[in-house]
């Protein structure tokens, strides 16, 4: 799992004896909508990143496949900020350079991104080119919990409070899961209509022991969010972060001592 409405799945070996990923993928959607009533977005690729990318594509409900031979030209034209780890810095840099999408960073070839940027920059060129061996990794301990949902339509900041307190819920259910370990931080993660990413974040001197507390401080964030006011966003998430071992906690006690 990578978050708690968002998983991987190496389907290499095909334990449902489904023809393809494609048909997988096609189940996993069906079975979602039967038994919650909800809909899923999949994407179908050679490996996680480019997997992460496409499930986009066909949000809020539906999939996109990118066969082997289709991922230099999908990449090209994507801007360089879809590639995992290139942050707002690291973007700024290579559009000093004249690099904004990941055909122009892939044009510059890996011993001159390695000149610049060291071992990041021959990596920044794997990624360009669709490699990545990172493998799905099925047990790992948790680092964040988060839900998100895309609105039918657009909204502006105020007219995300519903939505802020209901993926609370779901971000909530799914920390209580973990046991041994509470999370430390809040995170608000907004995207505009132009599909901008914004996050916000607070580890407050002591985790939040309730729900209510926790969807106060989701709430809060948007008051951190400096764009114009006639900006309007598709997507809102929600999430707790910075998860530690309890016996790491304040002697307060841990995330969920009151009730929630």
């Amino acid at each position: 799992p990578l978050s708690l409405d968002e998983a991987y799945l190496d389907v290499t070996e095909n334990k449902q004896g489904l023809a393809s990923a494609t048909a997988v993928a096609e189940a996993i959607r069906a079975a979602i909508r039967e038994e919650t009533r909800l809909t899923a977005s999949a994407g179908i690729a050679p490996n996680k990143f480019l997997a992460k990318i496409a499930s986009d594509w066909r949000k809020p409900d539906g999939q996109f496949v990118v066969k082997p031979a289709m991922v230099l030209d999908f990449l090209a034209p994507l801007p360089v900020g879809k590639l995992p780890g290139v942050g707002k810095v690291m973007e700024s840099r290579l559009q000093a350079l004249g690099i904004t999408t990941v055909g122009q960073l892939r044009a510059h070839g890996g011993n001159e991104l390695e000149r610049r940027f060291g071992r990041w920059g021959r990596r920044l060129h794997e990624l360009s080119l669709g490699i990545d061996e990172h493998p799905v990794e099925s047990e790992r301990p948790t680092t964040q919990v988060s839900a998100e949902d895309t609105f039918e339509h657009d909204v502006p900041l105020e007219q995300t409070g519903d939505a802020i307190r209901r993926l609370a819920e779901k971000a909530w259910a799914g920390a209580k899961r973990e046991l041994e370990r509470s999370p430390r931080t809040v995170v608000l993660k907004l995207k505009t209509a132009d599909f901008r990413i914004l996050t916000r974040s607070l580890t407050p001197a002591s985790p939040p022991s309730s729900l209510a507390q926790f969807t106060e401080i989701a709430l809060e964030l948007r008051q951190r969010v400096e764009l114009p006011a006639r900006t309007r966003y598709r997507l809102v998430g929600v999430g707790l972060a910075n998860f530690r071992r309890n016996d790491e906690l304040p002697p307060q006690g841990g995330l969920f001592d009151a009730p929630g």
